[in-house]
């Protein structure tokens, strides 16, 4: 097993270290000894955990933050070519690497599961984060948000099998070599970084063909992109595919999916034996993602009935139909959902655990590229809940595109027969929120941008 720091990153330093992904490779470096530092655009939760682990982290982006004796300097794709700790960088010729090149240096030698996919890949990836642990095989683990129980987003373990969220979006996840792949979907979105549909497939069966030979494939049965992509692969002589979903040919059938308030009961049919356990996550969506977990690790050689009792002490990840509070009688739940088809799978999962109560959503944008081309579809799915409140694009790194605005998406979703309103003022959200909301309505505040302030605010607001 190798978990010993490569020679670069003795002494790293992150450009933007707070990020989830950034973040998490920091803490795994820390835990194994290397000196970690970095900088962040402002004070976090994260960055002053990163400081519990010993690493130095600055707040702002300076040239002077870079010492003289850091051995790389790590970046994401986030990073600006103009930042002055780039430009320090060059001064100095230190080597600049990429997030993903450094989490596939912590890989190296170890047993890795790489979770792909469109959406769900923070899910999946926690499942299998928290079920390994469970059963005491001490994994590593890097993912995009921080685990309910836990209450992180990495960590270094003893055990010889890493587990690792994979990111599309800017064709990193090319990068690593897995014994075990997952995909749980492969669909069209990053329209900055892909132009159609073929350059997603393309990049997707790079990524599948970095699995290592004898390696394994768990991929979706059911989702039409995944489906395309298993016909693509399936001459890959070295590769094994095991498809799961609720399509008969599946090799691990999803057999029922019963809900249970905000838990579900799946029952799968694996190599000829029926098998029942629980998700604490309502909704199709996850219960897939429970068995695509389930998939990967009898895979690796774990026993299933040991896994599936594993799986369901996951009590959820932050951000992931994460239940903030209740006042008033009103339940306030934050979700990160962003794509349509995550969008309407939550809230089709939250419309399923209101039952006859009705069902709120606050909505922000992520991204005017986005929005562009998928406004239409977002609007769309606003139309499974009662009313809703759109605020404006979050831009993240993205800078503003004439003609784009939240009116895309409220257009169409008046269209569809939504009832939903613009708020292009955040600050009163809360306000808004009380005036409609009646005790037993689930309120949802929903997008991947910083929407997720406001559930604390509404709840506030509720109470006062």
């Amino acid at each position: 097993m190798a978990s010993a720091i490569p020679t670069a990153m003795e002494r790293p330093h992150f450009i933007g270290i707070g990020g989830a992904g950034m973040s998490g490779i920091a803490k795994i470096l820390a835990q194994r000894g290397a000196q970690v530092a970095g900088s962040d655009a402002k004070e976090s939760a994260t960055a002053e955990a990163l400081r519990a682990l010993g690493a130095t982290v600055h707040i702002g982006h300076a040239a002077g933050h870079l010492a003289d004796d850091a051995t790389c300097v790590v970046v994401s794709s986030a990073i600006r070519a103009d930042n002055p700790e780039l430009a320090r960088a060059a001064e100095l010729s230190v080597p600049v690497v990429h997030r993903s090149d450094a989490l596939a240096s912590l890989m190296g030698g170890l047993r890795a599961i790489a979770v792909a996919g469109t959406h769900g890949k923070t899910t999946t990836t926690s499942m299998l984060a928290v079920a390994l642990t469970e059963l005491g095989l001490d994994p590593s683990y890097a993912i995009g948000g921080d685990l309910e129980g836990p209450g992180t987003n990495a960590r270094h373990g003893e055990g010889d099998i890493f587990v690792a969220e994979a990111d599309e979006s800017d064709r990193s996840f090319q990068k690593y070599d897995p014994e075990v792949a997952i995909v749980l979907n492969v669909e069209l979105d990053h329209h900055a970084n892909y132009a159609s549909m073929d350059e997603i497939y393309d990049s997707f069966e790079t990524f599948v063909g970095k699995v290592r030979p004898g390696g394994t494939l768990v991929i979706a049965a059911d989702q039409p992109g995944a489906v395309e992509l298993t016909q693509r692969v399936r001459d890959l002589s070295s590769l094994n595919v095991v498809t799961y979903g609720e399509s008969e040919t599946a090799d691990v059938r999803v057999h029922k999916v019963t809900p249970r308030g905000l838990t579900s009961e799946v029952t799968v049919l694996l190599n000829g034996k029926f098998l029942t356990f629980t998700v604490s996550v309502p909704g199709r969506h996850y219960a897939h993602n429970a068995v695509a977990a389930l998939a990967a690790g009898v895979a690796l050689g774990i026993p299933a009935h040991n896994l599936a009792s594993a799986l369901g002490k996951y009590t959820g990840v932050k951000r992931r139909l994460q239940l903030k509070g209740e006042a008033k009688g009103v339940q306030v739940i934050d979700s990160y959902a962003h794509h349509p088809t995550e969008m309407t799978a939550d809230l089709e999962a939250m419309r399923g655990a209101a039952s006859d109560s009705r069902l709120l959503v606050v909505f922000q944008p992520h991204l005017f590229s986005r929005t562009q081309e998928l406004g239409k579809e977002m609007g769309q799915a606003l139309a499974l809940a009662d009313l809703s409140v759109v605020l404006d694009i979050y831009p993240a790194r993205e800078d503003p595109v004439p003609g784009v605005t939240s009116e895309l998406i409220i257009d169409a979703a008046r269209a569809a027969g939504a009832q939903v309103s613009a708020v292009h003022d955040k600050e009163t959200v809360p306000d808004v929120v009380a005036g409609m909301a009646a005790p037993g309505d689930l309120v949802l505040t929903m997008g991947a941008g910083d929407v997720t302030d406001l559930g604390p605010a509404i709840l506030g607001r509720l109470s006062n």
